[in-house]
C-alpha cells in the first residue's frame, strides 16, 4: 500500500508540474521594447542642406584681343600670391594671319592688280592737273601784266584767278585720291601675304602682358597650356582665400521660413563646427534636378562666417560643407524623439508606457526637427515612452524594456 499511495504521489506531482509549465508557457510575456524618457530642455528646429565655399569676390582676368597665350617664366600656380598691377599673370601675342584656299589667293591677286592700276591711274590724274596748274599760273602772270597797262579787263584777270584756284583744289583731291588707292592696294597686300610665323616673344614689343587686377591668390588658372583664344576668353580667376562665403541651393518650400539675419552651424567640412549668419536670401530661384533625377525648385542663399578667420583658415575657394538654418529655437521645450511618434487618425499619437503597459497616448505636437518634437499636451517630464513601437505593441499590452549592451 505504502508504495501504490508514493506513485500516486509522485504522479499527481508530475501532472501539477506540467499543467504548471503549461500555464507558464501559455501565459503572455512582456514585449521587449526601447524606451525614452520625455525630458525638457533647449531646442531648435534648422533646414540642413550640402553648401559650398566662395571667394566673396572673384576677378576674372580675360584676353583683351584674339591671339596667342604664351607661357611665361616662372609658371604661374593655382594658390601663388599675386600683387595688383605688379604681378603678370598671362602674356598674349597677336594672331597671324590665316591661310587662305587658291581660289581665295587668285582673287586677292586680282584686286592687288587692280588696285595697283588705280594708283598709277590717280598718279597720272594729279599730274594732268598739276600740269594744268601750273599754266594757270603762268596765265595769271600774264594776265596781271597786261592789266597793270590796261591792255584786258578786270573780267579776264578774275577769270585767271579763278582757273589757279580750281586747279589748286583739284591737285589736292588728286593727291588725297592718290594716298586712297595706295592705302587700298596695301590692304589687299597685307591680306595677300600669308602667315609669315610667330612673332619671338623676346621682342618686347611683340606682346601684352596681362597683369593682376587685384592682389589675392591664384584661384584658377583656366588657360593653362599656350594656345590661341578669342576675345574676352577667361584666362584666370583671382581673389582672396580669406574673404570667403557659403551658397547654399536651399528647397523653396524651406527658404520662405529663412530670414535674413538667422544664425547658422556649419559643419561637414573636416573641422569643427563653426558659425555663420544668413547675409541674402535671392528673390528669384531656378530649376535643379537631385540626384534621383527629380527636378525642385530651389532658391540660393548667401550665408557670411561669424568666427574669426582661425577657426576656418583650412577652408577654401569651392570647398563642400553641410549648413544648419535655424527657423526656431527655444530654451526650455518639453520633447520626445520623432521615432515614437505614430498616427492615430488625424492625431498624433505615442505609447506611453503606465504600470509596465502601453498605453497608446493622443499629443499634441508643435515644433520638431529631424531627432525630436515639442510636445504641447498630453505628456508630462519623465514620462516613458516606446522608441519605434512594431506591431506587437498595442494598447494595454505588458512591455518592458529591452537590454542593450
Amino acid at each position: 500500500m505504502r508504495a501504490i499511495w508514493i506513485k500516486r504521489t509522485l504522479g499527481v506531482v508530475a501532472l501539477g508540474m506540467l499543467a504548471a509549465g503549461s500555464v507558464w508557457f501559455a501565459w503572455p510575456q512582456p514585449i521587449p521594447a526601447d524606451l525614452a524618457t520625455v525630458t525638457k530642455g533647449p531646442m531648435e528646429v534648422t533646414i540642413d542642406d550640402e553648401a559650398k565655399t566662395r571667394v566673396r569676390h572673384v576677378y576674372t582676368v580675360s584676353a583683351p584681343i584674339a591671339g596667342k597665350v604664351l607661357r611665361i617664366s616662372p609658371p604661374r600656380h593655382v594658390g601663388e600670391e599675386v600683387i595688383r598691377d605688379e604681378t603678370v599673370v598671362a602674356v598674349m601675342q597677336p594672331t597671324v594671319p590665316s591661310f587662305h584656299d587658291a581660289r581665295t589667293h587668285e582673287e586677292l591677286q586680282a584686286a592687288l592688280a587692280a588696285t595697283e592700276a588705280a594708283v598709277r591711274l590717280a598718279e597720272a590724274e594729279a599730274r594732268r592737273i598739276e600740269a594744268a596748274l601750273v599754266f594757270s599760273r603762268t596765265e595769271l602772270q600774264r594776265a596781271e601784266a597786261l592789266a597793270r597797262t590796261g591792255a584786258v579787263s578786270l573780267k579776264a584777270l578774275d577769270k585767271a584767278k579763278f582757273d589757279v584756284e580750281t586747279n589748286e583744289a583739284a591737285l589736292a583731291s588728286a593727291k588725297a585720291q592718290v594716298e586712297v588707292r595706295r592705302n587700298e592696294r596695301a590692304s589687299v597686300a597685307a591680306r595677300l601675304s600669308g602667315s609669315s610665323g610667330a612673332t619671338p616673344q623676346s621682342d618686347p614689343a611683340c606682346c601684352i602682358q596681362l597683369r593682376a587686377p587685384v592682389t589675392g591668390r591664384i584661384l584658377k588658372i583656366i588657360q593653362e597650356s599656350e594656345g590661341v583664344v578669342q576675345a574676352g576668353a577667361p584666362l584666370v580667376e583671382i581673389g582672396d582665400p580669406l574673404d570667403l562665403e557659403i551658397v547654399a541651393d536651399l528647397l523653396s518650400t524651406d527658404v520662405v521660413r529663412i530670414k535674413p539675419g538667422a544664425s547658422v552651424r556649419i559643419d561637414g567640412w573636416g573641422g569643427s563646427s563653426i558659425k555663420g549668419r544668413v547675409n541674402r536670401v535671392d528673390p528669384a530661384g531656378f530649376v535643379k534636378v537631385s540626384a534621383l533625377g527629380i527636378e525642385e525648385q530651389r532658391v540660393r542663399t548667401v550665408i557670411d562666417l561669424v568666427d574669426p578667420p582661425g577657426a576656418w583658415s583650412a577652408l577654401g575657394h569651392d570647398y563642400r560643407v553641410i549648413v544648419h538654418v535655424t527657423t526656431w529655437n527655444a530654451e526650455d521645450v518639453l520633447k520626445i524623439p520623432v521615432a515614437t511618434l505614430f498616427r492615430k487618425g488625424d492625431d498624433w499619437a505615442v505609447f506611453a508606457v503606465k504600470d509596465g503597459r502601453a498605453r497608446a497616448t493622443v499629443v499634441t505636437i508643435g515644433q520638431r526637427n529631424g531627432r525630436t518634437a515639442e510636445v504641447q499636451s498630453g505628456l508630462s517630464a519623465g514620462d516613458r515612452v516606446v522608441l519605434h513601437p512594431s506591431d506587437r505593441v498595442i494598447d494595454g499590452v505588458t512591455v518592458s524594456e529591452r537590454n542593450v549592451r
